[in-house]
């Protein structure tokens, strides 16, 4: 099973040893409502990483994104800056989607990608994206899959993920439409905003990933396993700017409601 950019994103969020990422620690704040998984706000400017977010590298990629904590306005978040590099930030968890199925966060961006393309391998970069994955589960995979499945663990020590589904800012692509990553159809995007009109501007994002997952796979999904932030332009052989605020995983409101009959 041939790592590409695609299925080592999947990969390292799990058994990143090889791809020069540290075992990652189930840290992050949790209240009955919500779980916080990037607390970047509560940090400040020039500070370590918050607990349990580590670079995401690639082993045949050498320049890589740089990530720092940085005041932006009235907040304090991650800024990545890009130059024809990539590599990304990435944390393990553990949530089940359909109890906390509400993925929200901010991110800002200060550019475009001009040859960005969502069908093609020489396009696969963005200015931002949040990629969020989900456990191996054996009753998914045929017997081929899974024999690559037990020899990664013995390699690695854990699991690969089984799929993601990645949240993406596009140059071109029409807003709302589900794609294929051009390396792996593991992973689904969803084009949650595209072009210039938005640019230099914080906006707030909040999807539903249990919803999403249904529709991009068509079937129920496994629990959540990682999250991670990435800008990249090593294909495009660009640069960008991006920033990444705090992300907050949410029940749904009819399932706080219940909550707060109780």
């Amino acid at each position: 099973m041939p790592l590409t950019k695609a299925s080592k994103i999947l990969a390292s969020i799990i058994f990143g040893s090889a791809l020069a990422v540290t075992h990652l620690s189930n840290a992050f704040a949790e209240s009955a409502d919500q779980l916080l998984i990037g607390t970047f706000s509560q940090a400040q400017p020039g500070d370590p990483l918050p607990s349990g977010w580590e670079p995401l590298t690639f082993e045949k990629i050498p320049t890589h994104t740089e990530y720092e904590l940085v005041r932006n306005g009235e907040q304090v978040a991650v800024k990545a800056t890009s130059k024809e590099s990539s590599s990304g930030l990435t944390t393990e968890v553990a949530i089940d989607p359909k109890e906390y199925p509400i993925v929200q966060w901010k991110w800002k961006i200060e550019n475009i990608l001009q040859n960005g393309d969502v069908t093609q391998k020489s396009g696969d970069d963005y200015p931002a994206r949040l990629y969020i994955t989900f456990e191996y589960d054996s009753n998914r995979v045929g017997f081929l899959e899974k024999a690559k499945y037990e020899a990664a663990k013995l390699l690695y020590g854990h699991y690969p993920p089984i799929s993601a589904i990645t949240y993406i800012w596009e140059s071109k692509s029409p807003t709302g439409i589900i794609v294929p990553n051009p390396y792996t159809d593991r992973v689904k995007m969803f084009v949650i905003e595209s072009g210039e009109s938005r640019l230099h501007e914080w906006i707030t994002e909040e999807r539903n990933v249990y919803e999403d997952y249904k529709k991009a796979f068509g079937e129920e999904p496994p629990k959540i396993s990682g999250v991670a932030i990435m800008t990249d332009t090593d294909n495009t052989r660009e640069s960008a700017i991006a920033y990444y605020g705090d992300i907050t995983f949410k029940k749904s409101a009819q399932k706080q409601e219940k909550i707060d009959k109780n």
